[in-house]
């Protein structure tokens, strides 16, 4: 009985448990939202999908949202840490999306209307969950941009560009392997024919494929996001020259046969090529980060501690 008494008094005095509050994702409001927003740019995404569909230059399109997507599932845990508190000033980036997209169907210009989606996902963002929501986001809400065509003139301002300086490097590499070529801007004039470095082969397509990995690449494989912006600023020189090769490759081939310059085997060309470009970041991404280890500083220990 005694004992019965000593326990019931050392209950009384224990401090009282507080229930920890669960914190669980408005799937409701989530999913209203979603559907909303899908459907009122359903027309804009029908037509971009359909360009992905046929425009081999923004074929990654499909991969953008699943990815994105992935990496914000991945980050569920700190979805639920943070305190979803609404943004009203979201409402002022919807009105802006929407304004941005009537706009752009009033002239047409796609580039305006895709990117208005991607400002009402912000705005709708910021509504749900605020700036805390947003900021565990950023990293694949900066994804999504990859899967928009570039506009027309900034497309044709860099592939241009590209196309002389493929036919360029190629005519350089033609002549130090004593294949005889005359160049005419983006044309290569060989023996057994002409060759035509076309947009497809100006190397906006690896180039485009090539950032959009580097990313996601750096994402999971390393954790320092500085190296993120080293290896997409390491893509444009990697692509530019993997193409420049495969100019090389394609006028080297079609001295040898004239059919493999064109058809399946130039595409499987264009293939072996960007994977050779995707060996290369990772190589490059080893080796600095070998670089890094090697020459960063020691941390300092505690005298106390080096003499224990």
């Amino acid at each position: 009985m005694l004992y019965l008494k000593h326990m019931a008094t050392v209950a009384d005095k224990l401090p009282e448990q507080v229930p920890t509050k669960v914190r669980t994702i408005p799937w409701s409001a989530v999913a209203w939202f979603g559907i909303l927003l899908i459907a009122v740019y359903f027309p804009i995404l029908k037509r971009l999908v359909a360009q992905w569909s046929s425009d081999d230059d923004v074929s990654h399109g499909f991969f953008v949202p699943l990815v994105a997507g992935y990496i914000a599932w991945q980050r569920r845990d700190a979805l639920l840490s943070i305190e979803w508190k609404p943004a009203w000033w979201g409402i002022g980036i919807l009105v802006w999306a929407g304004l941005q997209a009537y706009l752009g169907m009033l002239g047409a210009e796609l580039f305006l209307q895709r990117t208005a989606f991607l400002l009402s996902l912000l705005g709708m963002l910021l509504i749900l969950g605020g700036t805390g929501l947003v900021r565990e986001l950023l990293f694949p809400l900066l994804l999504l941009p990859f899967m928009i065509p570039l506009p027309t003139v900034v497309y044709n301002q860099i592939t241009f560009p590209l196309q002389l300086f493929a036919s360029a490097v190629a005519e350089k590499s033609l002549e130090l392997l004593n294949i005889p070529v005359l160049r005419d801007g983006n044309i290569l004039e060989l023996a057994s024919q002409k060759l035509s470095v076309a947009e497809a082969c100006s190397g906006i397509r690896s180039l485009l494929s090539l950032s959009f990995l580097s990313l996601v690449y750096a994402y999971f494989f390393d954790r320092k996001v500085w190296m993120r912006w080293v290896l997409l600023i390491a893509t444009i020189p990697i692509a530019i020259i993997a193409n420049s090769a495969r100019v090389t490759l394609t006028g080297v081939f079609s001295e040898i046969n004239p059919s493999l310059a064109e058809g399946f085997f130039h595409e499987a060309e264009g293939w072996v090529i960007f994977v050779v470009a995707l060996t290369i970041l990772v190589i490059f991404h080893l080796l600095l980060n070998w670089v890094y280890r090697k020459w960063r500083p020691e941390p300092s220990v505690p005298k106390e501690q080096s003499l224990a």
